[in-house]
């Protein structure tokens, strides 16, 4: 069945286009998987897989379209309904339901004339409280129904009326969640950060911190800045996953879970961050060890690497691979991110050689048919982009460290240290003379911290 579906008109459009196609099952179980997200990111979800997995396509679709029938959004429903038909038009689901979307829709209308009378009564009566619900209100029906550009005007006029911190910080992580929706990276990273810098109640702090700090995150991998993703992601609360509803939206199900943290966060941590980092800022960090745990998998990879254990790590990443590009999110980027992470790891497995064979090379990084010549293809690459400092004997097959004179390794580091020691005897003798001179010497001063001030005049001690 698999096979048929592959070959359907849908796939094969998508192939001569150069489409990407998951031909692979991913491990994960697909209910389970839906399950985990609110119903409107379920079928987002179910048709991003349906539109890349051939093996889950029709699985993915019927789960997604009795959940879309339970919304307001009619056509995605339709959308849902277009492609179930172009992959198998005989699926007893594959014919549009005409009178749930002619109700849906007239219903949708009398809702919006409805929310839009109730507004206006508002306004009327010059009630502040009462324009932010009912434009709130009106926000929500619209973002129902998917009407994105409606729903950020209606949330947009919710700030002339809010009266409170906290009113402001529901709307701008509001306005976050549509820009991640839409998708619009760079606006989701600004909102999310002003509702971060907000000054709320101290019960209301952490809850809204959590939640704009993963909007942060997500944001910069949407626009495929990974460190300061990886920065972002590992300074989200463990609470995120248990703070509920905020701004009436549950981020922990409407846009990724704290499974999807760890992952987000640990993949953009080993794309752009060395081994020391990762084992101070990931590993040993308390936070986010909570995430790691829900993902085992990620915790192993990060620590191969860190314990310098290369092809551990990448057969670890690499069996995740077709569960990662059927992430509606993290898809997009996840070839990238695993390039980023190999060719980090070529470069630091080669440091402490002069020069290594591609044979070996090959074999210490495997890939499906790699071969010398693809292997010296990908090295030749990463010397001409200044990620790895070498040179090939393409003669003899080697990778050679650039020649190093010890030597004058060794002079320069000597003339180093003996100028630091007459720096700091200079520094000594000339304190010794001050104080000979008569002249008083302050204790030094400590800031914030509680740590002293140096001062210019010698080690510790400042002129009175």
């Amino acid at each position: 069945m698999a096979l048929a579906v592959e070959q359907s008109p849908y796939f094969t459009e998508r192939r001569s286009n150069g489409g990407l196609i998951v031909s692979e099952a991913p491990k994960f179980d697909l209910e389970s998987y839906a399950a985990n997200y609110d119903e409107y990111s379920r079928v987002s979800r179910l048709l991003n897989i349906a539109r890349l997995c051939p093996p889950l396509a029709l699985d993915a679709l019927r789960l997604a379209i009795p959940t879309s029938k339970s919304a307001k959004d009619t056509q995605q429903y339709l959308d849902l309904i277009k492609l179930l038909h172009s992959i198998n038009p005989d699926d007893d689901l594959a014919t549009v339901d005409d009178a749930w979307v002619e109700k849906t829709n007239k219903l949708n209308e009398h809702e919006t004339e409805r929310l839009e009378h109730e507004l206006r009564g508002y306004k009327n009566n010059l009630i502040k409280e009462s324009i932010r619900m009912g434009q709130e209100d009106l926000g929500t029906h619209f973002l129902n129904m998917n009407r994105l550009d409606q729903a950020t005007k209606a949330y947009q006029k919710m700030r002339e009326f809010c009266t409170t911190p906290k009113h402001i910080a529901e709307m701008t992580l509001k306005l976050a969640y549509i820009n991640m929706v839409t998708p619009n990276w760079i606006a989701a990273v600004s909102t999310a950060q002003k509702a971060r810098s907000l000054t709320l109640r101290p019960e209301d702090k952490p809850r809204f911190d959590s939640v704009s700090q993963a909007c942060t995150g997500l944001g910069y991998l949407g626009s495929g800045n990974y460190g300061q993703a990886a920065h972002a992601f590992l300074a989200v609360d463990p609470s995120y996953a248990t703070v509920g509803p905020v701004a009436n939206i549950d981020f922990s199900r409407a846009v990724m879970t704290a499974n999807d943290i760890a992952v987000y966060g640990g993949l953009c941590a080993l794309a752009s961050m060395n081994r020391q980092q990762l084992q101070d800022s990931v590993l040993e960090n308390a936070n986010f060890r909570n995430f790691l745990e829900l993902e085992p998998h990620i915790r192993r990879a990060i620590s191969f690497f860190c314990g310098a254990k290369y092809s551990q790590c990448l057969a670890i990443l690499e069996a995740y691979r077709t569960d990662y590009l059927l992430d509606i999110f993290l898809g997009p980027h996840i070839n990238m991110l695993y390039h980023l992470i190999r060719s980090k790891s070529i470069v630091q497995y080669f440091v402490p050689f002069s020069q290594v064979t591609l044979s070996a090379l090959t074999e210490a990084f495997p890939r499906p048919g790699g071969t010398p010549q693809m292997m010296e293809n990908e090295l030749v690459d990463m010397i001409q982009r200044g990620i790895l400092d070498a040179r090939i004997d393409t003669v003899d097959q080697l990778l050679i460290a650039p020649p190093k004179d010890s030597r004058a390794d060794a002079h320069r580091g000597v003339m180093e240290t003996a100028e630091e020691v007459e720096h700091q005897l200079r520094l000594k003798l000339f304190r010794i003379n001050m104080m000979q001179a008569g002249l008083e010497i302050q204790s030094p001063k400590s800031n914030k911290s509680g740590k002293n001030v140096a001062s210019s005049w010698g080690p510790g001690q400042t002129l009175g």
